[in-house]
């Protein structure tokens, strides 16, 4: 592998799709993994870790969700769905089983390449920024704590295994408890700006947020919806 280069894991089923957005990525030089079915893609990304995952949704032998739902349970790469457009309630399924942002059939390739550029930024973003927090990278409000240095989240000591979007979410809204952060405002924290997201894709990652939290803590309430306004962190 040559050095330096980031890896994309592409896996589709329509050839075309894979021929296409390869030549595009590697253009632009990331290095791509190329898969037909989830289930050699599953056993790729295990064997073989990429820096991003573009899954489709309908494949044969696993699908799309199957395979995001299996790479959840072992890695955090972020993970971007493609779908068709009538295909809305899978998109809700991917979000909320951990994808980081989706995107619709047919699709322009230069939106692709820009959603997959801010999704690496962001990634590489959390791993080595330190300003505005305290303790070399560190967030602690209570019970929580964020470490951007290591993508790691705690609740009460416990691990909660965050994606990236998830991760910066959870910091946007506890940085400043007591105070509401419209969903454009977190649209904005988590995806940057001049990148179009449904204000339905923040409610799924708030949604899959407070499920991961309530999974060690039953009687976690931090994250509070102020409905037709936004959602702000609990202050202490």
């Amino acid at each position: 592998m040559e050095s330096g280069k980031q890896v994309i894991a592409l896996v589709d089923d329509d050839r075309n799709i894979l021929t296409s957005v390869a030549m595009m990525l590697e253009a632009d030089g990331f290095i791509v993994q190329t898969y037909t079915d989830g289930e050699r893609a599953l056993q790729g990304l295990l064997s073989r870790p990429a820096d991003l995952a573009i899954l489709d949704i309908k494949m044969p032998r696993m699908d799309g969700i199957e395979l995001l739902q299996r790479l959840r349970n072992r890695s955090q790469i972020p993970v971007i769905i493609l779908s068709s457009k009538d295909e809305e309630i899978d998109q809700l399924m991917g979000l909320r089983l951990g994808a980081d942002d989706y995107i619709t059939k047919p699709f322009s390739q230069r939106l692709l390449l820009e959603r997959i550029r801010a999704l690496l930024r962001r990634n590489e973003a959390n791993r080595t920024e330190t300003k505005g927090v305290v303790n070399q990278g560190v967030v602690s409000r209570g019970n929580l704590t964020l470490d951007d240095l290591r993508h790691q989240c705690q609740w009460k000591g416990k691990d909660i295994q965050l994606t990236v979007t998830e991760f910066l979410l959870t910091k946007a809204l506890a940085m400043r408890p007591g105070l509401v952060k419209s969903r454009d405002q977190l649209i904005d924290a988590a995806y940057g700006e001049n990148i179009y997201v449904d204000d339905r894709t923040i409610d799924s990652h708030i949604k899959r947020i407070r499920k991961k939290f309530r999974q060690v803590d039953n009687e976690f309430n931090q994250i509070e919806t102020l409905y037709g306004i936004g959602y702000r962190y609990k202050e202490e």
